[in-house]
């Protein structure tokens, strides 16, 4: 059933069809033909973008119009198909297993060694002090009208980044409010909103998005610029990306692009 809703569009012109959009779309909504990225199925595009940033063109961008409807079913038997025909070749290189997400950001993979001496510590009762100021922090159980966010500076977390960072307190999280979510597996709409609501209210003194490397994690940018601009607040936006590894890979100011929404 077709309805109004968001939808990958490419410009062929800027197309160079390099590829880089197609491994970064989980849901394999993404083909190359001659030579060009073409939508496979609207049913496969769920409209999040997590394949904009990887074009180095600026072919891709976000877009409304009447489009079938996201089909979590229809993703998930498309993904299966690609697995099935590829069986005759999977003992000779056989990749890590996808979960039932469907996201290839959860293929299973070992980050490093561990030496036998370190897989396990007692745990003891002396820790780093927390700079945790406020709770809860999930961001849907977050009240726009809590004192705390009001002229914070505002961390939006991946959720993954607290696994995969050590040093998530002294880097992150000193001098910071903070709302933990999940792009990919929370309902992205609802974070939106929620974001918007803790924008326009609490008018907080600047937002920082610190997501994972992953491609389906760069929904939490996508969202943040969303939020901004229903909000209808000047907020200084800024994206810091952390690799599988904990290593900060990337640090940058997304201010041009929140002027490019509010003028374009």
């Amino acid at each position: 059933m077709k309805q109004i809703r968001k939808i990958i569009e490419i410009d062929e012109e800027r197309c160079t069809g390099c590829g880089q959009c197609i491994l970064a779309c989980a849901e394999g909504a993404l083909e190359l033909v001659n030579g060009k990225a073409r939508i496979k199925g609207e049913i496969l595009c769920d409209g999040i973008g997590a394949c904009i940033g990887t074009c180095p063109e600026g072919a891709l961008t976000i877009i409304e119009r009447e489009a079938e409807e996201f089909s979590e079913a229809a993703v998930h038997a498309h993904i299966e198909s690609r697995h099935t025909a590829h069986k005759p070749h999977l003992h000779a290189h056989e990749p890590a297993p996808i979960l039932a997400c469907g996201c290839s950001s959860s293929a299973a993979m070992f980050l490093k060694e561990t030496c036998p001496g370190e897989e396990t510590r007692e745990i003891t009762t002396e820790s780093t002090p927390s700079e945790l100021t406020h709770w809860p922090v999930k961001l849907q159980l977050l009240s726009p009208n809590a004192n705390y966010l009001k002229n914070s500076d505002l961390l939006l977390l991946a959720d993954c980044v607290a696994v995969a960072s050590a040093n998530l307190h002294a880097d992150f999280l000193r001098g910071r409010t903070v709302a933990i979510g999940c792009p990919k597996l929370d309902n992205l709409e609802a974070h939106i909103t929620r974001l918007a609501d803790i924008l326009s209210t609490a008018r907080p003194r600047s937002l920082t998005v610190v997501r994972m490397e992953v491609p389906c994690c760069s929904a939490f940018v996508h969202g943040a610029l969303d939020a901004l601009h229903r909000s209808g607040v000047t907020v200084p936006l800024s994206e810091i990306v952390i690799s599988r590894h904990g290593e900060v890979i990337q640090q940058r100011s997304l201010d041009d692009v929140c002027a490019a929404r509010a003028y374009g």
